[in-house]
């Protein structure tokens, strides 16, 4: 079974691994972006989340792709 892989985290992404509120997921992503002096346009990748959060990419991805 091939499985979708993607590098982008999205607001419902970090919702579904929290447990949180899609609006804390857009606080999370907004932090990320500003600690790593990213623009507005420019998007938070898998492993930027995963190294923020200090959770493995192996977790994250098991809760995303089910």
């Amino acid at each position: 079974m091939s499985r979708m892989n993607r590098i982008v985290i999205y607001p419902q992404d970090v919702a579904l691994i929290t447990g949180r509120s899609d609006r804390y997921g857009r606080m999370i992503i907004k932090r990320i972006k500003e600690d790593l002096h990213k623009e507005d346009h420019q998007f938070v990748t898998i492993k930027e989340f995963s190294e923020y959060m200090g959770i493995e990419i192996s977790l994250i991805e098991s809760v995303i792709y089910g």
